[in-house]
């Protein structure tokens, strides 16, 4: 299995990729994606958005190590709070060039 922050990592690139999911359904948009195409409407960019979101939200969850000391006092972030946001700015930097390049999605 692969380490915490490689996980948190990966995390933050699902998180980042529901957002424009997100936003598209919120705005009755249409948006590219897997499971529709490129005419995918409002729904299943909201389905889309919601998985990555929930599976980004499980991999934090898992990548979470309770030891003795931990299980009672509220937990702060340690390493995989950077790896997180390292791959949430990779994937929106990556989006943001690809879209102003490709235009994909306009």
């Amino acid at each position: 299995m692969p380490s915490s922050r490689i996980r948190s990592f990966i995390a933050g690139v699902l998180v980042a990729n529901s957002a424009p999911h997100l936003a598209t359904a919120a705005g009755g948009r249409r948006h590219l994606t897997p499971l529709g195409g490129r005419e995918s409407g409002p729904g299943i960019n909201a389905v889309w958005g919601a998985l990555n979101l929930a599976g980004g939200l499980i991999l934090l969850a898992r990548s979470q190590k309770k030891s003795g000391s931990q299980r009672n006092e509220a937990r702060r972030w340690n390493g995989d709070l950077p790896s997180f946001e390292t791959g949430y700015l990779v994937f929106a930097v990556w989006m943001a060039v690809s879209e102003r390049l490709l235009k994909t999605n306009h």
